[in-house]
């Protein structure tokens, strides 16, 4: 269950200071969203778990670091979380209506309703009672007809199919998205349409007509009843039937009747693309297995709820079974087909002591699985999670969008009413500006644009997902999309990080061979986890003796071995020791000095291989936008310096410490003219990628450093996969520019020919839905979507 805790400020002067002391505390691990408001000098910031003191502590440190003479007072204020599985609501404008109307309400600190995933999470402050939730439902329900709302316990299971990541909006994904009753109603009432269009006048035709319209609209008046008497005068079911029948009153029977059918036809449309957008992306992300084979004493037992595994249960993987829990093969070999994880269809070998994660399909021999993680904390829970809490996180398109259109219909609306009044009474002619007032309406309803964008951003998300890329909400997508800089770690990201000893150099005065200098620095490298030190560890004596280790991060670790004082590092941890090195010869080759009881006796040269597609992928990037490319690296320089002459990179920072990493990068930050991206390896580069506006992590698959600290994961170690998930970026915000310029141009030119009488009703049909239709399809472009590699 979430935590949230809030302060009131005091010397807070400024409202760009405000900014950045709040975007640090969201970057901060464990913070779920943090909000500062300047106007109120009021800080909320919300834990995505309960958390300790000392975290609370941090997060105070953490903002007055930002801002000296800010003081925080806490508020003594409890806040409890509340998260319901929707159904029922297939209206976008609908959502907002309700988000903004529990918003609003008193206790209520935070209401975010996620439309896409059907999902409404409301915060509240104050002792709350049983009694306030259910106010919460009534009022949701209140608000839309047929809403049904149950309470998802602790992030788990939906509560109306019991599966992790459902589709039941749409009966449990069960029939099919076009055929159903709707379809049916849409069908009869076309045919009686086109049967009164036959007739050219008479009863005859006026029946069919009056027929067609109430087939097609009898729910839609039902509603707009109900929704009048309840004081809902914007709702679009209200719209729709004032202006049907205010054609018909003034003798225009056939476009009254166009007007319902094809608003309903819109309709159609639009819940057949959300629920297929949902569908198609439950399918990909419904990793999970549905049960787990444990063996105890030689005997198997399937255990159906694998949340019930404990850790270090042994399970058995058959051919054609997925993996339900992270684990290490204890015996057995086979291929995996992880692109359920990855986005890669090359199968992936396993042999015993190899870490595997769950969601993957064992495609051919029987695996012996020593399970190292719970379900909860499972590869496949976290991207599950992820995926489906992504649409929650709005990009400022969809937000203006919103804003926008709840401004929109009322002005609309008010300009239709104007427009039938006053110059009916300047100049007569009721009849004309009636009719032109009630084009006015039908193009009011702003479903083409709050449908489209965050359907675009949703299928954004999820063609990413399917690829192995997480993305953790929309914003993120818009925000790549801006980027112009990108900075890149070096071992780990543009290289493979994975070391070899390439050569010894004995010291001229040394009294130790290449093989003991070797044996010593390697045995004492076991102790760290550096990149560098694992390809040292073959030449360790496990036999030596080793006390007294400290290890100075990005210079280098120390300790006694056998007895003897061993120094291994670079260059500057060897002169802060007082050790004179001769200048360095090599390269492209990382050095690694070592000392033993304060001599120095020699250098082990240590390669690595840049990552397969690096060039290219870099190259793609150019091209995608991207004007100015960084490396910061804590290796030497002339290593570092060789591969970004090889790279063509701008700029090359190395031997740079953590810290000065960081101020690297903020340097970069500040002279950089769009927005600048960070990618690393989201363990060591935590505080880098923090800093970025956009932070993505390399090989994130099972790592919750990674997850934690990155906006964006490459679920492998595929570099190429950066410029696609920046392709899917400026994809997804290109079809969310066209359906709002679309959209806006269409009924903006309309709204002008129908004040002028120059327009149809037609016409404003067209605005409407066929608008709508074409935005829906241009979004769900992206669930296709294949950039280049």
């Amino acid at each position: 269950m979430s935590q949230t805790r809030i302060w009131n400020l005091e010397n807070l002067d400024c409202a760009a200071c405000g900014a950045k002391v709040e975007d640090k505390l969201a970057k901060t691990e464990g913070v779920q969203q943090a909000n500062l408001n300047f106007m109120a000098q009021k800080l909320t910031v919300t834990a995505t778990d309960e958390q300790t003191e000392q975290f609370w502590q941090e997060i105070v440190k953490t903002a007055c670091s930002q801002e000296t003479d800010l003081i925080l007072h806490p508020v003594s204020m409890a806040t409890e979380t509340r998260t319901w599985k929707l159904k029922g609501l297939d209206c976008a404008d609908c959502a907002a209506k309700i988000e903004r109307m529990l918003a609003k309400k008193a206790s209520v600190q935070k209401a975010t309703l996620d439309f896409m995933n059907a999902k409404l999470s409301v915060t509240a402050e104050g002792p709350i009672t049983e009694g306030f939730w259910n106010d919460i439902e009534q009022t949701a329900q209140q608000m839309e007809e047929g809403l049904s709302l149950k309470v998802i316990q602790d992030e788990g299971p939906c509560p109306y199919c019991g599966k992790e990541h459902c589709i039941c909006n749409e009966i449990e994904g069960k029939g099919n998205l076009w055929l159903n009753k709707d379809l049916f109603y849409l069908g009869l009432s076309l045919a009686f349409f086109l049967a009164g269009s036959f007739f050219s006048s008479g009863w005859f035709s006026l029946a069919f007509i009056l027929v067609s319209y109430l087939v097609s609209g009898h729910e839609v008046l039902a509603k707009a009843i109900k929704n009048l008497i309840r004081g809902k005068i914007f709702d679009e079911n209200f719209l729709m039937a004032v202006a049907s029948l205010g054609a018909m009153a003034i003798g225009q029977y056939s476009e009254g009747a166009a007007v319902m059918l094809f608003y309903q036809v819109g309709e159609y449309f639009q819940n057949a693309a959300v629920r297929g957008s949902r569908r198609s992306i439950a399918r990909a992300m419904d990793l999970k297995s549905d049960y787990a084979t444990v063996v105890m004493d030689n005997q198997t037992t399937q255990v159906q709820d694998t949340e019930k595994v404990a850790v270090g249960s042994l399970i058995r993987v058959r051919n054609g079974e997925k993996i339900p829990l992270d684990g290490v093969v204890v015996s057995g070999t086979s291929s995996l087909d992880t692109k359920a994880l990855t986005g890669e269809s090359m199968p992936t070998f396993v042999q015993p002591g190899v870490t595997v994660n769950s969601g993957s399909l064992n495609l051919s021999s029987v695996l012996d699985i020593r399970v190292t993680k719970a379900y909860a904390d499972s590869t496949v829970k976290k991207i599950m999670v992820l995926v489906e809490d992504a649409s929650s996180h709005k990009a400022p398109s969809e937000q203006f969008i919103t804003r926008f259109a709840r401004l929109y219909t009322p002005f609309v609306v008010t300009f239709a009413f104007l427009l039938a009044c006053i110059p009916s009474l300047l100049y007569g002619n009721f009849t004309t500006w009636l009719y032109r007032s009630l084009i006015f309406l039908v193009i009011s309803c702003p479903c083409a644009l709050v449908i489209s964008v965050p359907l675009s951003y949703f299928a954004g998300i999820g063609r990413s997902a399917r690829l192995g890329i997480l993305v953790k909400g929309g914003n993120y997508l818009q925000t790549l999309s801006e980027v112009d800089t990108m900075v890149f770690d070096k071992t780990g990201t543009l290289t493979k990080g994975t070391f070899t000893l390439k050569d010894i150099q004995v010291a001229p005065q040394s009294l130790y061979d290449a093989q003991q200098i070797a044996t010593f620095a390697s045995t004492l490298e076991t102790y760290s986890a550096h990149p560098i030190a694992r390809a040292l560890t073959d030449q360790a004596d496990n036999t030596l003796s080793v006390v007294d280790v400290t290890e100075i991060p990005g210079k280098g670790i120390q300790g006694i071995v056998s007895g003897l004082r061993t120094l291994v590092g670079n260059r500057s941890f060897f002169l802060e020791k007082g050790i004179l090195l001769k200048e360095e010869n090599a390269k492209d080759l990382t050095e690694v000095h070592v000392a033993l009881d304060g001599n120095y006796v020699g250098t082990l040269r240590i390669g690595d291989e840049t990552r397969i597609g690096v060039k290219g992928a870099l190259e793609k990037l150019r091209k995608l936008g991207i004007k100015h490319m960084i490396m910061l690296s804590g290796d030497n320089r002339n290593v570092a310096q060789a591969l970004g002459k090889q790279l063509c990179l701008e700029e090359v920072h190395a031997g740079l410490l953590p810290q000065q990493k960081v101020e690297e990068f903020e340097k970069a930050k500040q002279s950089a003219k769009g927005k600048i991206s960070f990618i690393g390896d989201g363990i060591n580069d935590a505080p880098v990628l923090s800093r970025s506006d956009v932070g993505i992590a390399m090989g994130g698959l099972g790592s919750d450093a990674a997850i934690e600290a990155s906006d964006i994961v490459i679920l492998d170690d595929d570099f190429t996969k950066i410029p696609v998930v920046f392709s899917i970026a400026k994809k997804t915000n290109r079809i969310v520019r066209e359906n709002i310029t679309f959209a806006l141009a269409v009924k903006l030119i309309t709204l002008l020919l129908g004040a002028f009488g120059l327009a149809t009703m037609w016409w404003a049909i067209f605005a409407d839905v066929g608008v709508a239709i074409l935005a829906i399809l241009n979004a769900l472009r992206l669930l296709v979507y294949t950039p280049s590699r």
